[in-house]
């Protein structure tokens, strides 16, 4: 994309408290549009880790800030906190003597189903997508129909893109369809799962494991377990390839700078 002289980019996560490598994602994201040379400056912030979203103002020397949230849905994160921790009233606010621009979030934008499909095509590459049940899985909860929209809109995206696979099937940890019962959703024998996250956590490294089947509830630290380099997985009469989450995706950087290119379209242009 152009360069943008004198602008900054603000990336925003969720952050952890307990898992100290949850923002390393949102960290080589920053470092490779730094790299880029797009922006004057590239920082990151976060709601459970530092810096925060109220001192992100504090950091940042630029008049014009492109503000991107690095989440997977829109929702109470993006469409309550970050406003109100920012201080944002609209696409575009004036704010402490500054211009602020804020995106839609990472995940519902359309590049993401080509990471999507690059990830499932890594975990396994020697397996012929006509052969293959993709599983894209999410958290869901029952609070908020927007934490599932974005990964169903994936799927559709990906049965539409003419990838070839069997099936291609959204599933949650805490709804239906219930990602447990991966072996009963599926037709084919061989099935491809990427959690359809930010970052890698007790979620991928260890909730969505128990629930398919091939990790216990206790044993060492989740961050320390091989679940993704240990594929595949031979379990309930079917061939299972498990990926990390798709934030840790290096092509994210693309898609952040695609919402700020697309919100440029949509609101500067």
């Amino acid at each position: 994309m152009p360069s943008k002289p004198d602008t900054a980019l603000l990336i925003v996560g969720h952050g952890s408290t307990e898992n100290p490598d949850s923002s390393t994602p949102y960290f080589d994201h920053a470092d490779e549009i730094r790299s880029r040379g797009v922006f004057s400056e590239v920082h990151c912030c976060f709601w459970k880790e530092e810096p925060s979203m109220r001192e992100a103002r504090y950091m940042i020397d630029a008049d014009e800030v492109y503000v991107v949230p690095d989440f997977i849905s829109e929702g109470y994160f993006t469409q309550e906190i970050i406003p109100r921790e920012l201080g944002l009233d609209g696409p575009t606010t004036e704010h402490h003597g500054k211009t602020w621009h804020y995106t839609l979030p990472v995940g519902v934008h359309s590049s993401m189903t080509g990471l999507l499909l690059r990830r499932a095509k890594d975990v396994a590459p020697d397996v012929d997508p006509s052969e293959i049940t993709l599983f894209i899985v999410g958290h869901g909860t029952g609070l908020n129909q927007n934490s599932t929209k974005a990964i169903r809109d994936q799927a559709e995206a990906i049965k539409a893109s003419g990838a070839g696979y069997a099936e291609v099937l959204d599933a949650y940890m805490e709804e239906q369809p219930f990602i447990a019962d991966w072996d009963k959703l599926s037709k084919t024998d061989h099935v491809v799962v990427v959690p359809f996250f930010i970052a890698d956590g007790l979620h991928s490294y260890q909730d969505i494991p128990v629930l398919l089947g091939f990790e216990k509830d206790e044993g060492e630290a989740a961050s320390q377990r091989e679940v993704f380099r240990n594929n595949p997985y031979h379990l309930r009469g079917k061939t299972l390839y498990y990926s990390s989450a798709i934030g840790t995706e290096r092509h994210m950087a693309d898609v952040i700078l695609d919402q700020v290119a697309d919100f440029d379209s949509k609101h500067l242009s």
